[in-house]
């Protein structure tokens, strides 16, 4: 197949930086929606690179069928009328994720119950047999979306999201998830030839995706992706785009360090680090961000602090709110600090005046990352 339509999803707030990595690794064009980023005219090639290499993006979807929708049965014609024979075998096992916007329907589950019946159908009369349903570990993914009018039936061709790179193992209680992470970064201007710091570091995610990003290692060389089980899986042009990517690899030269109060979140963050093997690269340090130093003259800083969810928990991270932007003040002069935080007030609880606010979503929690230049004597709230 050739002149994929192609979409590909990613956290809310980050689709622009979403169109400049499909853009720099296809030569294309993209075209950006809420929560998601659409690509025409793509090919095999474009869809193996841009699950390898992508960094902010979830999931990459190829389009294999759009009808019109009106009610339940026609979802099953449309996919009973698919050619399912050309990218798997009724041995493979299925799964149905559907996402609806603006569709009257009784049912979701329903259309993917009918969905699921017209797959099975059609591999009945074509084979005899039918797919299995697992839920857990498939090894298709069909996804299905609808609104009022139309429905997208789509092969899943990255199976696990793309955030899950393969090397996280050790997580604090709100970890920021990795393509979110390597949001942050862009948005924040990072592009691995700055030195980078994150104060409130947690596991480390942001640190190490900074780190990939510096060595230039593209982000999913450490795992699997779905299209090596479809039917028409082109094994020596994978092995080309990995053996390309891994030449790529370079050792930085930039300062990446990352600290935390807790050291237990220190250790996580070493194990995570190693896993992903830039244990070498990033440093790692206690210390409490209120009275740490800067690790370079100049650079980078981005971070995602506690925010909280009981009253008590907010006060209380508030009142170190004023300690973190004096820090900032005295020692990160010539930085530039993004903070992801969900708390509207921070900038003015830092008494520092915010270059940009962007809204972006951390799961379902509508935040802003609040990018500072940090400038001696200047943009300071009295």
């Amino acid at each position: 197949m050739s002149d994929l339509n192609v979409l590909m999803t990613c956290p809310r707030g980050l689709e622009e930086v979403l169109c400049t990595e499909i853009n720099a690794i296809t030569g294309k064009k993209a075209q950006a929606d809420k929560g998601m980023v659409r690509l025409s005219q793509a090919n095999w090639r474009d869809v193996y690179a841009l699950n390898l290499h992508l960094r902010t993006a979830s999931r990459v979807l190829v389009e294999i069928a759009h009808q019109p929708f009106l009610k339940e049965d026609d979802i099953y014609r449309t996919a009973k009328n698919i050619d399912w024979q050309q990218h798997f075998t009724p041995d493979h096992s299925i799964k149905i994720r559907i996402e609806s916007r603006h569709a009257t329907v009784k049912s979701i589950n329903f259309i993917a119950l009918r969905c699921k019946d017209g797959i099975c159908d059609f591999f009945r009369e074509a084979t005899g047999r039918r797919p299995n349903v697992d839920k857990s570990n498939p090894d298709i993914i069909i996804s299905v979306f609808i609104n009022d009018k139309e429905s997208f039936i789509y092969l899943d061709t990255s199976g696990e999201a793309l955030f899950k790179r393969g090397y996280r193992q050790e997580t604090g209680i709100a970890p920021l998830r990795e393509n979110l992470a390597a949001g942050l970064l862009m948005l924040s201007g990072f592009d691995g030839t700055q030195n980078f710091f994150d104060p409130m570091c947690g596991s480390g995610t942001i640190a190490i995706e900074a780190a990939l990003m510096a060595s230039k290692k593209a982000a999913g060389l450490g795992r699997s992706f779905a299209f090596e089980k479809f039917n028409h899986f082109q094994a020596a042009m994978w092995n080309d785009l990995r053996q390309q990517a891994e030449s790529q690899i370079i050792t930085p030269t930039i300062k990446i360090v990352a600290s935390d109060v807790s050291a237990a979140m220190m250790k996580s963050a070493l194990i995570n680090a190693q896993k992903a093997k830039v244990d070498d690269i990033v440093r790692f340090q206690k210390g409490d961000f209120a009275s740490i130093q800067a690790p370079a003259e100049n650079g980078i800083l981005v971070t995602n602090p506690p925010y909280g969810e009981r009253l008590g928990e907010v006060t209380e991270i508030r009142n170190q709110y004023p300690n973190w932007g004096s820090t900032l003040k005295k020692q990160f002069t010539s930085w530039t600090a993004g903070i992801i935080s969900a708390d509207r007030e921070l900038p003015s609880l830092l008494r520092l005046q915010a270059k940009r606010k962007i809204p972006v979503y951390n799961g379902k929690l509508d935040c802003r990352l609040y990018l500072f230049d940090i400038v001696e004597g200047s943009h300071r709230k009295p």
